[in-house]
């Protein structure tokens, strides 16, 4: 088994994780480990993660009960990513889907169909990258309406209005220590997440995503 220090780690210390069901082969999620996380895996084969937006450990399925037994741990070739099989109990993503990728799937397999066939998968991929900030939206707001046991986003909520405000400003600050790290991965891991506590915010302060629009349809770059 690899030691932590083995391993070829980001600007942050951390690693990054692919996390694959053992038996149906289905990619569940990706996050990171730090050489905490990394150990308490190893120790009690229960996988565990570093929470970049919590900054600290995070045993998953410790407040849902959906842990993820582990099977096999995989280095790459270039001893920088680490892919984890593991036993899925209950579900890996905190909206409630088996897997954190079920809802990004835009095409579902390469056709033959020639150019307008190519047209209109790019057309498909537009328009659902498009969806994606509204669908965001709609999963926060189901959250307040509808708590869930073990959500991030539950939590936010019911710490209130100063909690989601130190987490945006938060997100803001690493935003700004990323691209003046001029990393392009971390720019967009961190504009993802202040995207993310921005519509938590939203949903708190009852601002809609129409707001928004109209607001920028008013000006003039």
């Amino acid at each position: 088994m690899f030691k932590f220090y083995d391993f070829k780690l980001n600007s942050e210390g951390l690693i990054p994780v692919i996390t694959q069901d053992y038996s149906k082969g289905e990619v569940l999620m990706l996050a990171y480990m730090n050489e905490e996380a990394y150990n308490k895996t190893i120790e009690t084969g229960q996988v565990h993660y570093y929470s970049r937006s919590r900054k600290e450990l995070w045993h998953k399925g410790a407040t849902s009960g959906h842990f993820q037994n582990v099977k096999e741990i995989t280095v790459d070739c270039d001893r920088d990513t680490l892919l984890i099989k593991v036993e899925q109990i209950g579900k890996a993503c905190h909206t409630g889907e088996y897997s954190c990728f079920s809802k990004g799937k835009y095409i579902d397999n390469i056709n033959e169909e020639g150019e307008e066939g190519e047209k209109s998968n790019r057309a498909c991929i537009n328009r659902n990258k498009s969806e994606i900030l509204e669908e965001l939206y709609k999963i926060v707001l189901d959250r307040k309406a509808n708590p869930k046991e073990g959500s991030y986003t539950n939590y936010l909520f019911e710490k209130g209005l100063d909690k989601i405000l130190k987490k945006v400003g938060e997100e803001a600050s690493e935003v700004i220590i990323a691209s003046k790290n001029l990393n392009k991965d971390e720019i967009r891991y961190e504009i993802a997440d202040l995207y993310y506590h921005l519509f938590v915010l939203m949903a708190e302060t009852g601002v809609v995503p129409d707001d928004i629009y109209d607001e920028l349809k008013k000006r003039r770059w």
